[in-house]
């Protein structure tokens, strides 16, 4: 529980410091709803993957990666045909800030996954 708390804190502050200088960087409303929109379902899906790599530890922690990068993948497919519409946004920057959140947090996955 540890290692889950102390992760889902980096990764929180790294995502939301980065969605917080993206969306002061580059104006406009709709870019910054989209920024945010991205960040917060890149926490949500981080937490759910780093929870199976963590489950999958004792078997095999290379699979349990493998299975969170397959869910973090198929996250960014469908967000970006089904999400992005529905939520009103604009496409470039919700998946590219999908997809920065996505790679700068699960850098910091393999420090927390270690025993």
């Amino acid at each position: 529980m540890r290692h889950f708390a102390g992760f889902m804190a980096v990764t929180v502050a790294v995502v939301c410091g980065g969605a917080w200088i993206i969306a002061r960087a580059v104006p406009g409303e709709t870019i910054s709803r989209s920024v945010w929109a991205s960040a917060i379902a890149v926490i949500v899906v981080q937490a759910a993957a780093f929870s199976i790599a963590w489950m999958m530890r004792p078997v095999n922690v290379i699979a349990g990666w493998g299975m969170g990068m397959v869910i973090r993948f198929i996250t960014l497919v469908l967000f970006g045909m089904f999400g992005v519409k529905a939520l009103g946004l604009a496409l470039q920057p919700a998946l590219l800030s999908m997809a920065g959140f996505f790679f700068a947090s699960t850098l910091i996955e393999p420090v927390f996954l270690k025993p």
